[in-house]
């Protein structure tokens, strides 16, 4: 697995790029945004560690450019800004996961890994139900009337709720499938007002149900 590392302390960027190498990866580690755009352009990965505040170009500035560009490898975003509105700002540009620093190595192989492995398992799959196909390797929602890109959160959203349609879900459930727990009740159901809009953009027969904090998808009939 190839890892691209942004981090502009050089001191943690080399600690963290050796324990990630002695976990078998191979990781190309850069020291600001334009350097790690650069690196982006020219090499494939299987995911990447960005670093909110770095010169040159920040974190979230990198990974706009990514999805704007249609690079959707999964990131990791790290930032010792630990409020609710930076961790909003970084998932709605399209970021996976997020970690705020001071972070245990343990917990960052533990995310990194479980980020990988939801990237591999959704990649090519085509989840289709009602009158709406999302393709989960590009994040493009479909249906008889358009199509629109979701972010990568949105997608992974959706998807929980394909695969759930039999089900109710929390918002804590949801919290545990794509953010491991840590994000807070308000960041799961502003994802989940995102993606009604999205479906309501696209008259869409699915639709996102609620009663009593219990969520589920109707109009889930196979095309």
């Amino acid at each position: 697995m190839k890892l691209l590392y942004a981090e502009d302390e050089r001191q943690l960027s080399m600690a963290v790029t050796e324990i990630l190498k002695a976990q078998g990866y191979d990781v190309d580690a850069v020291y600001d945004g334009e350097e790690a755009w650069a690196q982006l352009q020219n090499n494939y990965y299987d995911a990447v560690i960005l670093d909110i505040m770095m010169p040159k170009a920040d974190g979230i500035h990198v990974l706009e450019t990514m999805r704007e560009n249609e690079i959707f490898t999964p990131v990791l975003m790290l930032t010792a800004k630990n409020d609710i509105d930076d961790r909003i700002e970084g998932l709605s540009s399209g970021a996976d996961d997020y970690l705020g620093k001071p972070f245990s190595t343990k917990e960052l192989i533990a995310r990194l890994n479980s980020m990988i492995r939801r990237s591999v398992k959704y990649k090519n799959a085509i989840l289709r139900c009602g009158n709406i196909a999302l393709d989960l390797s590009t994040n493009e929602l479909k249906s008889d009337s358009g199509s629109l890109r979701l972010s990568t959160k949105e997608s992974e959203l959706l998807a929980v709720f394909i695969k759930n349609s039999d089900y109710e879900i929390t918002p804590q459930r949801i919290n545990e499938i794509l953010w491991n727990g840590a994000q807070n009740e308000n960041t799961v159901l502003l994802y989940i007002s995102y993606l009604i809009n999205k479906l309501n953009q696209l008259h869409s027969s699915v639709n996102i149900s609620e009663e009593k904090q219990l969520y589920r998808l109707g109009g889930v009939e196979p095309i």
